[in-house]
């Protein structure tokens, strides 16, 4: 969303008028999740997507005559199979859109909160921002709140990821985290080795032991950590600490052997096993990874599958949705 707001910017710095559509819902099968955004200036000039297909076609043309209307639309597309594949949604997917006329600048989608848009009657487009704990937890969404029928999209920076040790793989996990979007953060009390040279995709880079960077950090339900390192003065402590974190994923790298023997220290620390057994080690999923690209991709995919509540394992073998964030969202009224 950051694209996006910051091309919408630029539009509205040089005087052109500005629609925006939004993906408020999503039905069966979708190419783009609920909060996608399409931008279109008075120009016809186009950023983002609400669906990688045709569809943007027809969203364009709705916009124009919203940007020369003012008046927002809910769009409703529900394709036939046999027409899905030209319209880009793909086993006859379905979509609402909401298009409006930028008025005035959105919320900072990096800051926490929740956007309530009114999609239908006299205060459609009507928008506030309210705090996380106003409305009951859960994804972007369809609800009815007030007798209106309004967005809520939740607002707010994206997932981290911390690894510890600035090893080549650390390299290849803040690369990879970095192309979905996330923030990184690489710790290591070797300045020699956690350099802008060795590491170029990390956000941060923080020369120092666990104990403080872990303050410094404050890993929270929206941070996995990752410690890659082989030295129990600094593995057992980054370890303790994230444990003892809201963090929703701690993993270890390391042999089946040092596993063990990690978990041995912890015990003899205090440490509860229920929360020794909050680690992933060895981290990843069992794609036989070797090389360092192979192994960030490992460990980046069992992340992901703990933050979606997946286990992980083939599709073909899962049961209920494909998507985890395409949700069966009735259409609004």
């Amino acid at each position: 969303m950051n694209e996006v707001q910051a091309e919408i910017g630029r539009w509205l710095g040089r005087g052109e008028r500005v629609a925006l559509a939004t993906v408020v819902a999503t039905r069966r099968s979708a190419p783009r999740p609920v909060g996608s955004k399409l931008a279109v200036s008075e120009r016809g000039e186009l950023f983002g997507s609400v669906s990688g297909g045709c569809v943007e076609s027809d969203v364009a043309v709705q916009a124009a005559e919203v940007i020369a209307s003012g008046t927002p639309r809910l769009l409703s597309y529900g394709i036939p199979d046999d027409q899905a594949w030209e319209v880009g949604l793909p086993c006859g997917g379905e979509i609402d859109v909401f298009v409006e006329r930028l008025e005035a600048e959105l919320p900072d989608p990096d800051e926490p909160g929740v956007s309530l848009t009114v999609l239908e009657g006299e205060r459609a487009g009507g928008r506030r921002l309210v705090a996380p704990g106003a409305i009951e937890p859960g994804p972007s969404r369809v609800l009815e709140l007030d007798g209106e029928t309004v967005f809520a999209e939740v607002l707010g920076p994206p997932p981290r990821l911390v690894v510890f040790g600035a090893v080549d793989t650390a390299e290849a996990l803040c690369r990879a985290a970095g192309l979905l979007g996330w923030r990184t953060a690489v710790v290591d009390a070797r300045p020699g080795l956690a350099t802008r040279e060795r590491l170029p995709s990390a956000g941060e880079l923080l020369v120092a032991w666990p104990e403080k960077a872990l303050e410094r950090l404050g890993p929270d339900a929206d941070t996995a950590v990752v410690v890659l390192t082989h030295e129990d003065r600094f593995d057992i402590p980054a370890l303790q600490g994230a444990i003892e974190s809201d963090a929703f994923y701690v993993g270890a790298l390391g042999s089946r052997r040092n596993q063990a023997r990690r978990r041995e220290r912890l015990l003899e620390l205090g440490v509860p096993e229920e929360r020794i057994d909050r680690i992933s080690g060895p981290s990843g999923l069992d794609i036989g990874a070797e090389s360092p690209a192979e192994t960030a991709l490992s460990i980046l995919a069992e992340i992901l599958a703990r933050r979606a509540g997946r286990s992980g394992g083939p599709l073909k073998e899962a049961k209920g949705r494909i998507h985890a964030a395409a949700e069966e969202a009735p259409a609004p009224r």
